[in-house]
């Protein structure tokens, strides 16, 4: 079999792993971004787009400053990918709304954004806004919708264009995008890593698992543990219409194309990423009673795909103590997140001190947890 070698090999060529390997790119580094094929769980074809800072981080303050760096740092680095590129990833960051349908809802909401504001250590700008506010904000708004929180640092990129984009990079900074190439081994040999797969071996001194799920049977090749489980979430996209939402919201966007999207479901049903009619029927009966003109549009499509979440929700940074230079990364915020893992991130991958915020991230916490 033919050997390629690199200085990193990046497993996993979805929004996760392309943005490590990008950034990796940038600091003139060569890399192998290996990709499994078509048949993978691919939750960056699934993703909603939204780049979200309001409520992330509610139990865990390093989190919520993890997620609002990464926020800050998206104009800069959209601009960069299209100025390389070519592409626009449609991203429009002037703030996003989370719409209440009751008045307890709305104090729960203010609840958690008071209390992530009060510990985080820097700017959380949100408000709170009542039914009159929200309507100054967006049109067409339900009379169910009672308020909700507003947060300047929010957005919404076209996911599928970051992802062509970063694909993109990859290929003009000098990297290797190998699709269709299920790793089937990884051996530590003489100061590097050998991975096989049906096709080919790639060696490298240093290693990134960015594989999603596939992180469950990847990291203990190298003395890692990824406990990910799949949580599926379904989209409905309905026919395009008038631009009427300039700013997306958690439940429903629309997007450059003028398509409207509706989701944020959240089942365990283990690997099956289809869809059901029931739960279609409540994501599509909430973005109606929040926008009652949506119920005139045909639904065009629909899918589901499936989220990749530890037991508390936050991601898994972590190097291996066994095998120095391999590394598992693991989060459900891949959008978000992009900047940050293709910036701050890699500085860590290429031997410099973890970030702090992300020193708990281990997997070893969840042993703690079950204690």
């Amino acid at each position: 079999m033919t050997k390629h070698e690199t200085d990193f090999i990046v497993v996993g060529g979805g929004v996760v792993g392309a943005s490590i390997a990008y950034g990796l790119l940038r600091r003139g580094l060569t890399v192998n971004l290996l990709d499994e094929g078509d048949d993978a769980f691919r939750a960056a074809r699934g993703n909603f787009g939204l780049v979200w800072v309001q409520g992330k981080g509610a139990n865990s303050t390093a989190y919520a400053r993890w997620t609002v760096q990464a926020a800050a740092r998206w104009q800069s680095f959209s601009s960069a990918l299209a100025a390389l590129t070519g592409i626009d990833v449609q991203l429009q960051q002037r703030g996003g709304l989370h719409l209440c349908l009751d008045n307890s809802e709305l104090a729960r909401r203010d609840e958690e954004l008071k209390g992530i504001a009060s510990t985080i250590g820097e700017p959380y700008p949100y408000e709170i806004l009542d039914r009159k506010a929200v309507q100054h904000r967006v049109l067409g708004v339900g009379p169910d919708v009672v308020g909700g929180s507003f947060c300047p640092m929010d957005g919404h990129a076209n996911p599928l264009r970051l992802l062509k984009a970063m694909h993109a990079a990859v290929h003009m900074l000098g990297g290797t995008h190998v699709p269709g190439h299920h790793v089937e081994m990884i051996e530590y040999r003489s100061g590097a890593y050998e991975l096989k797969t049906p096709h080919a071996r790639f060696r490298a001194p240093r290693i990134v698992l960015a594989a999603g799920l596939g992180n469950r049977q990847l990291a203990p090749m190298v003395g890692l543990r990824a406990p990910v489980e799949p949580i599926r979430g379904q989209v409905l996209v309905c026919e395009r219409a008038l631009p009427f939402l300039d700013l997306p919201t958690l439940h429903v966007r629309q997007t450059g194309d003028g398509g409207i999207q509706i989701g944020d479901s959240k089942e365990d049903v283990g690997f099956d990423d289809g869809t059901s009619l029931e739960q279609m029927s409540q994501i599509a009966a909430r973005a109606v009673r929040c926008f009652p003109d949506i119920g005139n549009l045909n639904v065009v499509r629909a899918w589901g795909a499936l989220r990749v979440m530890t037991g508390d929700g936050l991601p898994i940074y972590e190097e291996s103590s066994d095998q120095p230079g391999a590394f598992v990364i693991s989060c459900h915020s891949g959008i978000t997140l992009a900047a940050m893992h293709a910036e701050v991130l890699v500085h860590w991958l290429c031997g410099n001190p973890k970030p702090d915020l992300i020193t708990g991230f281990n997997a070893e916490r969840f042993d703690v947890q079950a204690h």
